[in-house]
Formats: C-alpha cells, structure tokens, sequence
C-alpha cells in the first residue's frame, strides 16, 4: 500500500471501513451496521479478525457474512494474530481506512454503554475516524439527530463537515453544532476585583467571540440543504456536549480526534473525550482528519 495517501488525506468520503469481527454476542449486529453503511457510503469493506484463524472461525463468520449479505466482492477478511490495539492500528494504517466501526457494551441492569479497553484504546490512539455503536440490533440504525462538537480547533471544520457528508447521505435534514463554553475557563478571566457588572460584561464577550468563531467555521462548510442550529452550552468540555447529546436523545455524537495521546497530566486531569468514553450517550463518532 502507498502509505502517502495518508498525508493530507481527506477525513471524508469514507472509501474504506473497516469492522473488528470478535465472536462476541454483538458482532454479528455491529457487523450487519457496518454492511450498511459501506453499502450507502460504497465504501469497501474489510473484515478484521485479532486472533487464530481455525476452520471452525471460517465457517461462522462465512455463515453470518451471508446471512447479513455481505458481498464477497466488495469485501476482503484478514485475520492475524498480535496485541489486539496495536494490530487492529496498524492494519487500519496498511490498508488505509477512512472507518472503523466498533461496538460498546451495555452494562447488565441498567441504561450504560461502556468500552473495552481495546476498544477506548483504539479510540484513543487511531489515525482513521472510529465509530463506536451503542446498540446494534441489526436493524438499520436511525441518524436523525446528530450533535457535533463546534470547539474551536483547526479540525472542528473537517468535523462539521464530516458530519454533513454523512447527514446528505442518510437523508438528515438538520444538524446542531454545540459550542462548549468552559465555566472555569469564564472565571479565570476574571479578576478577582471585578465588580458584578464587569464580570457579566467579560463573560458576554467571550461567549459572543466564541459564537462568532462558530459562525464563521460553518460559513466555511458546504451545508447544502441541511439545517445548521449552533447552540452554546457551559459546562465542562466533553462531560457538557455529552449530557446534551444524552438529553436531545441523539441518535449519533460527532467530536474532533484527541489532539494528542494521553500523558500522566491527563490522568489527573481528565481529558474532554474521556468523559464521553466513560458514559456514552449514544453513537459516537470520532473524525480523525490527519491535518
């Protein structure tokens, strides 16, 4: 593989998605979902497989691809062996896929997804956009309501427009573009000798700046026919973009990949995406756009 075609490459269409076959109880659902997308978005398909390749392996998932119809031509099966995180990476990165579809778990007894973690991981570290499914039924899955994170970032208008490419080919009619206002960030801005009129002053003009950031990305993006709500919440990044996901009831969460991997800062110091890993609120998908 020409792995040149990774620099600079577009963080949209997704030309190949990639699904990690595990045997689990859900993979057949996660699998069905991934089908489909590629068949919407004609992207290829490969099928990966982390561990020993036996005849019986070959048989069922032989046995689920036809169930589900997965079209041997336009689909390829690799299987190898490894560290599941550092093999599912770097086979993403030899066939360069745009895609990798993952599946949560669900917690017994109560409404809560989890990840793996092979799966928060990968999700942490790829150099491909990652979708994480909460609850694959292998039914067609609904993106009706979409929420994208609107921080301000050089990769946020690849998001955004990520976003939109998948809205116009699933038939959604609008998006909301969330503009997370750190509270912590407002009150280190002000001086502790402000008086009350100065601080709703300074806490004005940053929420109005940052709006006008927002504005002027979407400007920028191709929205086409779909309906573009921003909408500015306070709160902690990540955690607030999360509960307001959960709240709307969304059906698919879209938020910028880590700038960088975690360090021990991070550890102690949560990271935005580690509160969304932590309690996921619906699908998520997490744009890499290998700026």
């Amino acid at each position: 593989m020409d792995l040149n075609k990774l620099k600079k490459r577009s963080s949209y269409p997704f030309e190949t998605i990639a699904v990690a076959v595990s045997f689990s109880p859900r993979c057949q659902p996660v699998l069905a979902e991934a089908k489909r997308l590629s068949d919407i978005l004609g992207a290829s398909l490969l099928l990966l497989h982390i561990g020993e390749k036996t005849s019986k392996k070959e048989q069922e998932l032989d046995e689920m691809m036809a169930e589900i119809g997965v079209n041997p031509n336009h689909s390829r099966v690799i299987w190898m062996e490894g560290d599941p995180v550092d093999t599912i990476l770097k086979l993403c990165k030899l066939n360069i896929v745009d895609l990798l579809v993952l599946g949560a778990l669900e917690k017994e007894n109560i409404l809560k997804f989890y990840l793996g973690s092979i799966a928060r991981n990968i999700s942490r570290k790829a150099k491909c956009s990652v979708l994480l499914l909460t609850n694959p039924t292998g039914e067609p899955m609904k993106y009706k309501k979409i929420v994208v994170n609107g921080v301000e970032n050089p990769k946020t208008i690849h998001t955004i427009n990520t976003s939109i490419y998948l809205a116009k080919n699933f038939k959604v009619k609008d998006i909301t573009i969330v503009n997370e206002m750190d509270v912590s960030g407002l009150a280190m801005a002000i001086a502790d000798n402000s008086t009350a009129p100065q601080a709703k002053e300074i806490k004005k003009h940053i929420a109005d700046e940052s709006d006008e950031t927002l504005q002027m990305i979407i400007e920028k993006c191709d929205v086409g026919d779909i309906k573009v709500t921003d909408k500015s919440i306070k709160g902690k990044p990540g955690y607030a973009i999360s509960k307001f996901a959960k709240d709307k009831k969304a059906d698919l969460l879209v938020i910028n990949s880590p700038d960088t991997h975690l360090n021990v800062f991070d550890r102690i110091f949560t990271h935005d995406i580690e509160y969304i890993l932590a309690d996921l609120p619906c699908n998520l998908l997490i744009v890499h756009s290998r700026i």
